[in-house]
Protein backbone atom coordinates (compact mmCIF):
# COMPACT_ATOMS: atom_id res chain seq x y z
CA UNK A 1 0.00 0.00 0.00
CA UNK A 2 2.87 2.44 0.86
CA UNK A 3 5.14 1.38 -3.01
CA UNK A 4 1.18 2.36 -4.47
CA UNK A 5 0.74 5.58 -2.62
CA UNK A 6 3.71 7.27 -3.73
CA UNK A 7 3.68 5.74 -7.26
CA UNK A 8 0.56 7.50 -7.04
CA UNK A 9 2.63 11.05 -6.02
CA UNK A 10 5.75 10.59 -8.47
CA UNK A 11 2.56 10.31 -11.57
CA UNK A 12 0.99 13.42 -9.74
CA UNK A 13 3.81 15.28 -9.97
CA UNK A 14 5.26 14.23 -13.21
CA UNK A 15 1.78 15.71 -14.88
CA UNK A 16 1.50 18.75 -13.11
CA UNK A 17 5.24 19.41 -14.66
CA UNK A 18 4.23 18.60 -18.21
CA UNK A 19 1.02 20.94 -17.40
CA UNK A 20 3.27 23.70 -16.94
CA UNK A 21 5.35 23.15 -20.14
CA UNK A 22 5.09 25.35 -23.21
CA UNK A 23 4.43 23.15 -26.44
CA UNK A 24 7.51 22.76 -28.47
CA UNK A 25 7.68 23.45 -32.85
CA UNK A 26 7.29 20.00 -33.23
CA UNK A 27 4.13 19.52 -31.19
CA UNK A 28 2.58 22.48 -32.19
CA UNK A 29 3.07 21.80 -36.22
CA UNK A 30 5.10 24.97 -36.94
CA UNK A 31 8.84 25.97 -36.52
CA UNK A 32 10.16 29.12 -34.58
CA UNK A 33 10.70 32.14 -37.83
CA UNK A 34 14.25 32.98 -36.72
CA UNK A 35 14.32 35.30 -39.96
CA UNK A 36 11.76 37.54 -38.54
CA UNK A 37 14.07 38.11 -35.17
CA UNK A 38 17.41 38.29 -37.02
CA UNK A 39 15.98 41.14 -39.15
CA UNK A 40 14.49 42.96 -37.06
CA UNK A 41 17.71 42.84 -34.58
CA UNK A 42 19.69 43.69 -37.95
CA UNK A 43 17.22 46.55 -38.73
CA UNK A 44 17.27 47.98 -35.25
CA UNK A 45 21.05 48.24 -35.58
CA UNK A 46 20.70 49.96 -38.26
CA UNK A 47 18.89 52.70 -36.93
CA UNK A 48 21.03 53.28 -34.01
CA UNK A 49 18.33 51.73 -31.64
CA UNK A 50 20.59 48.35 -30.38
CA UNK A 51 24.66 49.00 -29.29
CA UNK A 52 26.91 47.18 -31.66
CA UNK A 53 29.70 45.23 -29.99
CA UNK A 54 32.69 46.57 -29.97
CA UNK A 55 31.70 50.65 -30.63
CA UNK A 56 32.54 51.43 -27.16
CA UNK A 57 35.57 49.32 -26.90
CA UNK A 58 36.72 51.04 -30.01
CA UNK A 59 40.44 52.78 -29.76
CA UNK A 60 40.86 56.41 -29.54
CA UNK A 61 44.02 58.43 -29.13
CA UNK A 62 44.56 60.47 -26.59
CA UNK A 63 46.96 63.61 -26.98
CA UNK A 64 48.61 65.89 -24.17
CA UNK A 65 47.90 69.56 -24.32
CA UNK A 66 51.25 69.88 -26.58
CA UNK A 67 49.72 67.19 -29.12
CA UNK A 68 52.47 64.44 -28.16
CA UNK A 69 50.45 61.08 -28.06
CA UNK A 70 50.17 60.04 -24.31
CA UNK A 71 47.66 56.90 -24.31
CA UNK A 72 45.21 55.13 -26.13
CA UNK A 73 41.78 54.93 -25.11
CA UNK A 74 38.82 53.41 -25.09
CA UNK A 75 35.44 55.19 -26.66
CA UNK A 76 33.40 54.78 -23.51
CA UNK A 77 36.69 56.23 -21.67
CA UNK A 78 37.31 59.22 -23.97
CA UNK A 79 33.04 60.50 -23.93
CA UNK A 80 33.83 60.17 -20.43
CA UNK A 81 36.81 62.62 -20.83
CA UNK A 82 35.31 65.05 -23.02
CA UNK A 83 32.24 65.18 -20.87
CA UNK A 84 33.67 66.10 -17.65
CA UNK A 85 35.80 68.68 -19.56
CA UNK A 86 39.20 67.39 -19.15
CA UNK A 87 40.17 66.97 -22.86
CA UNK A 88 38.40 67.99 -25.92
CA UNK A 89 36.87 66.21 -29.07
CA UNK A 90 39.94 66.28 -32.01
CA UNK A 91 38.61 64.02 -34.58
CA UNK A 92 35.53 61.94 -34.45
CA UNK A 93 34.82 58.43 -36.15
CA UNK A 94 31.73 58.12 -39.56
CA UNK A 95 28.72 58.81 -38.93
CA UNK A 96 27.47 55.22 -38.36
CA UNK A 97 29.62 55.15 -35.07
CA UNK A 98 27.61 57.55 -33.53
CA UNK A 99 26.35 56.36 -29.83
CA UNK A 100 23.18 56.99 -28.61
CA UNK A 101 21.75 57.28 -25.56
CA UNK A 102 18.04 57.45 -24.52
CA UNK A 103 17.62 61.46 -25.04
CA UNK A 104 21.02 61.83 -27.07
CA UNK A 105 23.07 61.15 -30.02
CA UNK A 106 27.15 61.50 -29.14
CA UNK A 107 30.15 61.79 -31.56
CA UNK A 108 32.30 58.75 -31.38
CA UNK A 109 35.67 59.95 -30.68
CA UNK A 110 38.91 59.07 -32.72
CA UNK A 111 41.30 61.44 -31.21
CA UNK A 112 41.18 64.03 -28.06
CA UNK A 113 43.18 66.29 -26.80
CA UNK A 114 43.74 66.73 -22.84
CA UNK A 115 43.00 70.53 -21.60
CA UNK A 116 46.14 70.07 -19.20
CA UNK A 117 49.69 68.91 -19.41
CA UNK A 118 50.53 65.46 -18.45
CA UNK A 119 54.09 64.69 -17.06
CA UNK A 120 55.03 61.24 -17.90
CA UNK A 121 58.59 60.16 -16.98
CA UNK A 122 60.40 57.93 -19.06
CA UNK A 123 60.90 54.86 -17.12
CA UNK A 124 63.96 52.49 -18.63
CA UNK A 125 62.76 49.17 -20.67
CA UNK A 126 62.20 46.10 -18.27
CA UNK A 127 64.32 43.30 -19.86
CA UNK A 128 61.90 40.56 -21.40
CA UNK A 129 61.32 38.51 -24.73
CA UNK A 130 58.48 40.76 -25.73
CA UNK A 131 60.91 44.25 -25.31
CA UNK A 132 63.71 42.17 -27.08
CA UNK A 133 62.08 41.13 -30.45
CA UNK A 134 60.40 44.62 -30.32
CA UNK A 135 64.27 46.26 -30.41
CA UNK A 136 65.19 43.87 -33.24
CA UNK A 137 62.05 44.48 -35.07
CA UNK A 138 60.83 40.97 -34.87
CA UNK A 139 63.96 40.02 -37.14
CA UNK A 140 66.16 37.10 -36.49
CA UNK A 141 69.62 38.64 -35.81
CA UNK A 142 71.76 36.23 -37.88
CA UNK A 143 69.85 35.13 -40.77
CA UNK A 144 67.78 38.48 -41.35
CA UNK A 145 64.27 36.20 -41.21
CA UNK A 146 61.50 38.31 -39.95
CA UNK A 147 59.02 36.33 -38.46
CA UNK A 148 56.76 36.42 -35.02
CA UNK A 149 57.81 32.58 -33.78
CA UNK A 150 61.28 33.98 -32.63
CA UNK A 151 63.71 32.64 -29.55
CA UNK A 152 65.85 34.26 -27.25
CA UNK A 153 69.54 33.51 -28.29
CA UNK A 154 72.60 34.67 -25.62
CA UNK A 155 75.41 35.99 -27.68
CA UNK A 156 78.07 34.56 -25.29
CA UNK A 157 76.00 31.41 -24.14
CA UNK A 158 75.25 31.06 -20.39
CA UNK A 159 77.35 27.92 -20.29
CA UNK A 160 80.25 30.31 -21.00
CA UNK A 161 78.86 32.52 -18.25
CA UNK A 162 77.29 35.10 -20.39
CA UNK A 163 74.90 37.39 -18.84
CA UNK A 164 71.24 37.90 -19.24
CA UNK A 165 71.32 42.00 -20.34
CA UNK A 166 70.24 43.80 -23.08
CA UNK A 167 73.67 43.44 -24.77
CA UNK A 168 73.93 40.31 -24.66
CA UNK A 169 70.36 38.70 -25.54
CA UNK A 170 69.32 39.20 -29.69
CA UNK A 171 66.27 37.70 -30.69
CA UNK A 172 66.87 34.67 -33.34
CA UNK A 173 65.05 32.01 -35.77
CA UNK A 174 64.96 28.52 -33.92
CA UNK A 175 67.28 27.31 -37.14
CA UNK A 176 69.96 29.78 -36.10
CA UNK A 177 69.46 28.84 -32.35
CA UNK A 178 70.35 25.11 -32.94
CA UNK A 179 73.13 25.73 -35.60
CA UNK A 180 74.79 28.58 -33.11
CA UNK A 181 73.86 26.23 -30.05
CA UNK A 182 76.63 26.67 -27.21
CA UNK A 183 78.55 28.36 -28.92
CA UNK A 184 80.03 32.24 -29.54
CA UNK A 185 79.14 33.97 -33.13
CA UNK A 186 83.01 33.60 -33.78
CA UNK A 187 83.19 29.91 -32.91
CA UNK A 188 79.70 29.10 -35.32
CA UNK A 189 80.95 31.03 -38.03
CA UNK A 190 77.65 33.13 -37.64
CA UNK A 191 77.92 37.29 -37.89
CA UNK A 192 75.44 39.47 -36.03
CA UNK A 193 73.35 41.58 -38.23
CA UNK A 194 74.11 44.55 -35.59
CA UNK A 195 75.58 44.64 -32.07
CA UNK A 196 72.77 44.59 -29.89
CA UNK A 197 72.00 47.32 -27.02
CA UNK A 198 69.94 48.83 -24.64
CA UNK A 199 66.69 50.66 -26.34
CA UNK A 200 66.68 53.98 -25.70
CA UNK A 201 63.03 55.57 -23.90
CA UNK A 202 60.75 56.22 -26.39
CA UNK A 203 57.50 58.48 -25.96
CA UNK A 204 55.50 56.43 -28.56
CA UNK A 205 56.13 53.09 -26.80
CA UNK A 206 51.89 52.75 -26.54
CA UNK A 207 51.96 52.90 -30.49
CA UNK A 208 53.95 49.91 -30.33
CA UNK A 209 51.78 46.52 -32.10
CA UNK A 210 49.01 48.55 -32.46
CA UNK A 211 46.86 49.39 -36.00
CA UNK A 212 47.56 53.23 -36.87
CA UNK A 213 44.22 54.63 -37.91
CA UNK A 214 44.54 57.03 -41.36
CA UNK A 215 42.92 60.25 -38.94
CA UNK A 216 45.95 59.74 -36.53
CA UNK A 217 48.65 59.94 -39.00
CA UNK A 218 48.69 63.50 -38.95
CA UNK A 219 49.53 63.41 -34.89
CA UNK A 220 52.63 60.97 -35.37
CA UNK A 221 55.60 62.72 -36.27
CA UNK A 222 57.51 59.28 -37.92
CA UNK A 223 54.75 57.89 -39.69
CA UNK A 224 55.20 58.43 -43.48
CA UNK A 225 52.00 58.64 -45.91
CA UNK A 226 52.33 56.76 -49.18
CA UNK A 227 55.25 54.83 -50.46
CA UNK A 228 59.55 55.74 -49.76
CA UNK A 229 61.85 56.66 -52.30
CA UNK A 230 61.83 52.89 -53.47
CA UNK A 231 58.49 52.94 -54.25
CA UNK A 232 58.27 50.41 -51.24
CA UNK A 233 55.44 50.93 -48.76
CA UNK A 234 56.36 52.79 -45.45
CA UNK A 235 57.17 50.88 -42.74
CA UNK A 236 54.64 49.60 -40.23
CA UNK A 237 53.99 51.20 -36.66
CA UNK A 238 55.67 48.72 -34.91
CA UNK A 239 59.11 49.06 -36.66
CA UNK A 240 59.10 52.43 -36.30
CA UNK A 241 58.78 52.81 -32.75
CA UNK A 242 60.98 49.92 -31.83
CA UNK A 243 64.34 51.87 -31.55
Amino acid sequence: MASRGRTGRKKGAARNRNNGRQPNAKSSGGKPDKTSVSTASEEDQRNGRVPVPGRLTAPVLVLNLNYVPVNVCTVRRAIVLVAKGKAELLEQRAETSRIRTYNAALDAPSIIRLVYLVKRPFAPRRLSKKEVFLRDHYTCQYCGKRSQNLTLDHVVPRRQRGPHTWDNVVAACGRCNLDKAGRTPEEANMKLHRLPTAPQPNPYRILENRTILEEWKQYIPWQTAGKGKNGSESEPALMAVAD
